[in-house]
């Protein structure tokens, strides 16, 4: 038996080349929409591509499926599960086999069985490996986005990114019984998953490629979550925005893609087309730097930068696929930046410009460079709590949950371009996510909009809380919180707040952590600063050990849970060793 696997380090997407080299015969699992790398494989091994398959849906890049059978003349191997909704359209051009849950089929001496396996789609399926050559015993699954290494795929994209309102809490309790049949499998069994770090398809992603039943049992979140109700609100909770375009991929995949034979070869455009261009208000994509953006631009044009890994979901969630645009791009990207595009469906590609026309356009219009004003905390923090300025928050949900300024309004980067109308044109606005690079790229979109009054908060996020200033974390309280500046923090110790809202009563709880050698060199607590002690129904909140900081968290969400009324609950503040 031959396996092959291949990452997509932008998308963190997994695909498979899995063959019986006694027969020749090859199959590919879940392949992007450029499907060379996989002809080039099967060439370079000796071996034929005859069968094609998906564990699901994707939506998050445009599936291979079809462009491999119509070049090689694969049989496709697709799930029917997940109800007439979810059934593939273009299957009847291409030999196809349909499956349901518990069917087999043989590939050489490779045996593959279809497991359903639903909860981040509805048709998801997971296919397991037998190599009939050397056992009967299964050697691992192809289990797709329902688990990873560390996770497993979350529930909600179906409502939050396709729109079908109310589904995720089904399908939360869907993905939660099919995790129980899951640990039936051997704990020896391998799993081969869809996506790695830095998928949005997850929240806690592994980067270790693959892993087994038996150490996923033991190690990965969802499986310490015994109960129901338990595990569908921690799969809710925290997940990342996704991206704009993932709406658009589940209808693209369904349906069919268009097939792309080769790659386009869009034209090297001069000067004169830019300025021409740039007056009927055509797409340009500038792929350069933030900071070079930021200081000299053509007006209109939006900042996607091409040296960034996030540069293919940051096109997908300001590009309409519909719509031709133009880059603005080293001649050496050119190739790569398509490949990257195409992979998404974003074909439209009109032709480039080289970065010094930026500059050329300046002096060919004589007209001036847009510029990206740039404002640090010092700057803008009076306006900003006297409501002077309005602050968007470009981050991901989570992130902002976690911690935000307490004037700030939250649009994720990736869903602002289907948001800014309701961003007020008359009204000074600063932009900020965690250093400043995310919210560069959001201030870019809303001047190439027409905004006019726009700021990036430089530094962002971690500047604001440096600088001591107060913040509101949503996973605690609604109320705002004063972080002490750095620099007059105690130097053995961290504070941490307990906000009071959590608790539902109006005190803050405040514990100051603090390292104090054992006379082994361990460390120990020093109950020194002792007050009251903490109650919630029956249970006292005692002086935690080192290793019970995480008590804190339980004590606080079985609160939050069963709304306990603030009398009992009173202040107190307790030492604990780090």
């Amino acid at each position: 038996m031959l396996l092959r696997s291949f990452f997509d380090a932008k998308l963190a997407q997994n695909s498979y080349l899995v063959a019986c080299q006694a027969t020749g015969e090859a199959i590919v699992i879940d392949p992007i929409r450029n499907v060379e790398i996989y002809l080039r494989a099967a060439a370079a091994e000796g071996i034929r591509i005859v069968a094609v398959t998906e564990t699901h849906i994707h939506a998050d890049f445009v599936s291979g499926c079809r462009e491999l059978a119509a070049r090689t003349g694969a049989m496709l191997y697709l799930s029917a599960e997940g109800g007439a909704a979810w059934q593939y359209g273009y299957v009847n051009d291409y030999p196809h086999r349909l499956l349901r849950d518990g069917d087999c089929w043989q590939l050489g001496n490779l045996r593959w069985q279809a497991l359903h396996t639903p909860g981040h789609t509805p048709e998801h399926m997971s296919y397991l490996l037998t190599d009939g050559a050397a056992t009967d015993l299964p050697m691992g699954i192809f289990s797709g986005d329902f688990v990873f290494v560390g996770d497993v795929g979350r529930p909600d994209l179906l409502e939050t990114a396709v729109g079908v309102k109310g589904s995720k809490e089904g399908a939360a309790r869907t993905l939660f019984q099919a995790l129980q049949r899951f640990q039936q499998l051997p704990d020896y069994v391998q799993i081969w998953p869809a996506h790695g770090a830095g998928s949005a398809c997850g929240k806690a992603l592994g980067a270790v490629p693959s892993s087994t039943v038996g150490y996923e049992r033991r190690v990965n979140w969802a499986f310490q979550v015994n109960k129901e109700a338990d595990f569908i609100e921690t799969i809710l909770d925290g997940q990342p925005t996704p991206p704009r375009y993932f709406s658009v991929m589940k209808r693209v995949n369904r349906d069919g893609p268009s097939l792309l034979a080769e790659l386009p070869k869009p034209p090297c455009l001069c000067t004169d087309s830019l300025v021409a261009l740039q007056r009927t208000g055509v797409t340009v994509v500038d792929t350069r730097a933030p900071t070079k953006f930021a200081a000299g631009h053509v007006p209109g044009s939006i900042n996607v930068p091409f040296c960034e890994r996030s540069f293919i979901t940051n096109a997908g969630s300001f590009l309409d696929e519909e719509t031709p645009y133009y880059l603005i791009i080293d001649s050496a990207d050119v190739m790569t930046a398509v490949s990257d595009l195409v992979r998404i469906g974003l074909d439209q590609i009109a032709g480039y410009f080289l970065p010094w026309v930026v500059d050329e356009w300046a002096r060919q219009s004589g007209l001036p460079l847009g510029v990206i004003k740039q404002v640090t905390v010092d700057e803008v923090t009076t306006q900003i709590q006297e409501g002077n300025l309005l602050v968007i928050d470009v981050r991901n949900g989570g992130e902002f949950k976690s911690g935000h300024l307490p004037q700030a309004r939250h649009i994720a980067l990736s869903q602002l371009a289907d948001y800014i109308h309701e961003i007020p044109r008359d009204h000074p606005v600063v932009v900020q996510c965690k250093s400043g690079f995310r919210s560069s790229l959001a201030a870019a979109l809303l001047c190439s909009q027409g905004y006019t009054n726009v700021a990036n908060l430089s530094g962002g996020y971690q500047a604001w809380c440096a600088a001591g200033l107060p913040t509101v974390d949503e996973k605690c309280s609604k109320e705002v919180r004063q972080r002490a500046p750095r620099g007059k923090r105690p130097a053995s110790s961290k504070m941490v707040e307990m906000e009071s809202d959590l608790h539902n009563t109006d005190l803050p709880y405040w514990m100051e952590m603090s390292h104090t050698p054992a006379p082994n060199g361990a460390c120990c607590s020093t109950p020194t600063h002792t007050k009251e002690e903490n109650h919630v129904g029956d249970h006292k909140v005692e002086l935690l050990s080192p290793d019970n900081v995480r008590t804190i968290r339980r004590f606080a969400d079985r609160n939050r849970r069963h709304r306990l009324p603030a009398r009992q609950w009173k202040p107190s503040v307790a030492l604990v060793s780090l």
